[in-house]
């Protein structure tokens, strides 16, 4: 009996242990804050990322190596170019020299129509491949032959990379003028732009002139007016006294008036002796007449009096409205200035109560003793 009982108290001791080591085990895993926020083999990460940077390592030494291998490439390139361009100088003056100096009867085109030996001199009916004389009728040249596959094959290799060199020059001169347009066209801008301004300085300007001119023109204008009715007014009194004149010193009105008068009154006259009216009538008629000249002449005093008034009043109106418009000018500079001191102050407000909120309402931050109490098993 004590066996078996010895027995159960060590499977259970040592299932105890083995629930202890797990338990220790787990804690490790959870607890590692790398391990359980990467979730996965880091080793393995590891190993990855050398791999990546040795495959990086060697990916750029063979991309320095290529461009190494262009760079040389392209000054080959010049230099088989400089060559090429020496070479057609070289052929060019020896063809000059041949023209030159040994242009002779026998070198002639037309030499070999006249030639003995033209048979012994003639070329063979075929070349090479492309021998122009190689027609379809001359039976020469037929279909699948290639001699020259070699000399075509490495002439197009040739022609290939000459036609890619071409265009990447062809695309840098052409990012060359894209960038060129794009300074022009900045540059432009920005000139009419200023251009711009000055035209509508100038036409503030023009605009400010044409307005003093015209009320220069509407003041000498008024001037004028006046001046030509004062000169009318003074003609027309001087025609009325000069027609006065002329009929108070006429021959019908000096002649005696006297003899005209009737035996039954005074107050009539005899028709086939009246010549005209007396000296009290002629003097009342000037009176009347007179009256007459001074009530014109008060008419046109009072409507001089009155364009005057409203002239004045024209040029109070247009005063006042000037002082109005600078006025409203002040109201609205005053206005901005208020709203402008009034978002400084709000702007001012919200700064404080930030500061407040950052310094006095946040600022009860939690401690590490608040975190201790997490995370102490792991269940």
């Amino acid at each position: 009996m004590s066996k078996l009982v010895l027995q159960q108290e060590q499977q259970e001791a040592a299932a105890l242990e083995r629930r202890r080591q797990l338990e220790l085990q787990r804690r490790s895993r959870i607890f590692n804050a790398r391990v359980r926020t990467i979730g996965v083999d880091k080793d393995a990460l590891d190993t990855q990322v050398k791999e990546r940077k040795i495959q990086e390592a060697a990916e750029k030494a063979r991309n320095e190596e290529l461009a190494n291998e262009m760079k040389q490439n392209y000054k080959i390139m010049c230099m088989l170019e400089e060559r090429h361009k020496n070479d057609i100088r070289n052929i060019n003056k020896a063809v000059s020299e041949f023209q030159k100096n040994l242009q002779k009867p026998e070198m002639r085109r037309e030499f070999d129509l006249n030639d003995p030996q033209a048979l012994k001199k003639d070329r063979p009916a075929r070349v090479s491949d492309d021998d122009p004389r190689c027609t379809v009728s001359g039976l020469q040249k037929f279909l699948g032959e290639d001699l020259n596959y070699d000399q075509r094959m490495k002439f197009q290799k040739e022609q290939l990379r000459e036609w890619s060199l071409q265009q990447q020059k062809d695309l840098k001169n052409a990012l060359a003028d894209q960038k060129f347009a794009d300074d022009l066209h900045d540059k432009y801008r920005i000139a009419l732009d200023q251009k711009t301004m000055k035209q509508q300085q100038k036409e503030e300007e023009k605009r400010r002139a044409v307005c003093a001119a015209t009320k220069d023109f509407n003041r000498n204008q008024a001037a004028e007016l006046a001046e030509k009715k004062k000169l009318e007014k003074n003609q027309k009194m001087k025609d009325d006294m000069n027609e006065i004149s002329s009929l108070l010193q006429g021959d019908l009105l000096s002649e005696n008036p006297d003899q005209a008068i009737s035996s039954f009154g005074t107050h009539r006259v005899i028709t086939d002796r009246w010549k005209g009216m007396n000296r009290d009538q002629l003097r009342a008629i000037r009176d009347t007449q007179q009256q007459q000249v001074l009530e014109k002449l008060r008419q046109n005093q009072e409507e001089r009096r009155v364009d005057a008034e409203w002239d004045r009043q024209r040029i109070n109106t247009a005063k006042a409205q000037l002082i109005l418009e600078r006025h409203l000018q002040r109201q609205n500079r005053e206005r901005r200035r208020a709203l402008d001191n009034m978002n400084a102050d709000i702007s001012q407000e919200q700064k404080s109560k930030n500061i407040y909120l950052k310094e006095e309402e946040y600022s009860n931050y939690p401690t590490d003793e608040y975190f201790a109490q997490f995370n102490t098993t792991s269940r």
